[in-house]
């Protein structure tokens, strides 16, 4: 069967591009080897946020006599936890299905391979190959959990992200490897509910090293105060996993000092990997650079017709990116006019505890690209309505140019922030300056009237500290 467009992937990237291709009146099919959603829907963004709210909620029961509440002792049912976290990965899936049906997108089960001629070879879970034909093809096949080579992930004493969302048991001590955005909402919630959690991080700045660094040295003393082991500027050396549970070598790259770590399970979470192998690259002659698929500023590779898009690119390995390549992509095929996206004005959250959002530069860059800036920091301990939700912890820091009054960057750490970084986005892309976030009325009492103070703070107007 012949289609307009050909998607290989429905995660956040692959459906929305089938998606809009409908809406400008494609006819598409869309290519899946497992559930409609990808990674982001049954293994990734949602369920890890279920997971995480569950953790949230056992953390108020612990402190609910701080708001004037007396429960008994509330326990953790670790396998209710899982099995609520996959009731809504499971739901979310099926929405995608709906969705493909009212977008009228044929939905094709199995294994995509790309073929010459603008072929696609599907073969589905029987082993039966069938060829389809596309004008274009839209390669979104996202990525994975990355393996180190002294940490392989054998699924059960070192695993990777999927297996920390389905564990049959509660590990009693778990060593969290990486501290990014993964690695550290997997330890927010197995230490919220009694897990003894170690992170190493290679990084010298440690927790978060993409962040802004005053947002990864806040974390970092949040985390010690749950009593969890931070070891940063640190690698692994190696992972004995021969006796009943996992005996962890990480070695002090600052002095050179190894210690061992007795854990249950360690979990890596050290990155994404394309997933790029297997699919017909090398059959088409697509150009790659260390798996990752080189494409101009509208995604197409250099074979015509032929488009990558999501975590498969160079670029930030975010769901929202894939979405936003993924819709730029097809308006492009489509033969409307459309900008290249701004990849420096795309929001990146954290949603362990508290949040962490942010966009733009960090302080530290900004200043690497040579501007002289202004730098407003608000506390949400002066906040009111942070300090009545019992939520004192964190801040909002923005960065602003000091000569045009540009809006360079935002950093947050603190409750609800992953929702309030929106306001900062849409601002930076209306070339909004500090003045006028200073002039534009915030309701009081909010969580986000700290970007209004923190500009306040920036430009010596601050009212509340």
């Amino acid at each position: 069967m012949n289609y307009d467009l050909i998607v290989i992937g429905s995660g956040p990237g692959g459906y929305p591009s089938a998606i809009r291709a409908s809406q400008l009146g494609m006819k598409v099919a869309i290519i899946e080897k497992e559930s409609l959603g990808g990674i982001c829907l049954n293994w990734g963004c949602i369920p890890t946020k279920a997971l995480l709210k569950s953790a949230q909620v056992f953390e108020y029961t612990q402190h609910a006599a701080d708001y004037g509440i007396k429960i008994s002792k509330a326990t953790a049912d670790f396998g209710a936890i899982i099995n609520r976290s996959r009731d809504v990965a499971g739901g979310m899936s099926k929405g995608v299905q709906f969705l493909m049906r009212k977008n009228k997108i044929d939905v094709v089960m199995g294994t995509g391979k790309l073929l010459r001629g603008k072929k696609v070879e599907v073969t589905d879970d029987k082993g039966k190959k069938t060829e389809y034909s596309a004008t274009n093809i839209i390669i979104a096949t996202g990525g994975r959990a990355k393996q180190l080579p002294n940490l392989p992930i054998d699924g059960k004493k070192i695993i990777g992200y999927r297996e920390a969302m389905v564990l049959p048991k509660q590990p009693k001590k778990m060593v969290v490897v990486g501290a990014g955005a993964i690695g550290v909402e997997f330890a927010y919630f197995y230490n919220s509910l009694g897990t003894e959690v170690t992170v190493v991080e290679y990084m010298e700045q440690g927790l978060v090293p993409r962040e802004d660094k005053d947002v990864s040295k806040e974390l970092t003393k949040i985390y010690k105060k749950k009593g969890m082991n931070i070891l940063a500027n640190s690698s692994v050396e190696k992972v004995d996993t021969k006796g009943k549970g996992c005996k962890v070598t990480v070695k002090s790259r600052k002095d050179g000092k190894e210690q061992v770590i007795d854990c249950d399970v360690v979990l890596s979470a050290t990155g994404v990997t394309p997933n790029t192998e297997n699919i017909g690259l090398e059959t088409l002659g697509i150009k790659t650079d260390r798996g990752l698929i080189q494409v101009n500023e509208f995604y197409q590779t250099n074979v015509a017709g032929v488009f990558a898009i999501g975590d498969v690119t160079p670029g930030q390995a975010l769901a929202h990116v894939a979405t936003a390549e993924g819709i730029l992509c097809v308006e492009k095929i489509a033969g409307h006019h459309v900008e290249p996206i701004d990849y420096n004005n795309i929001p990146g959250c954290t949603y362990c505890s508290p949040e962490i959002a942010s966009v733009g530069y960090t302080e530290a860059a900004a200043k690497e690209a040579g501007y002289e800036v202004k730098v407003g920091k608000f506390p949400f301990t002066a906040s009111g309505k942070a300090k009545a939700a019992g939520a004192p912890e964190g801040f909002v820091k923005v960065i602003f140019d000091a000569k045009y009054g540009e809006w360079l960057g935002a950093h947050m750490i603190g409750y609800n922030v992953t929702e309030m970084i929106a306001e900062v986005v849409v601002a930076r892309k209306l070339e909004t300056t500090g003045h006028e976030i200073l002039k534009s009325v915030h309701p009081h009492p909010t969580i986000s009237e700290a970007i209004m103070e923190a500009t306040a703070a920036a430009y010596g107007e601050v009212i509340h500290l």
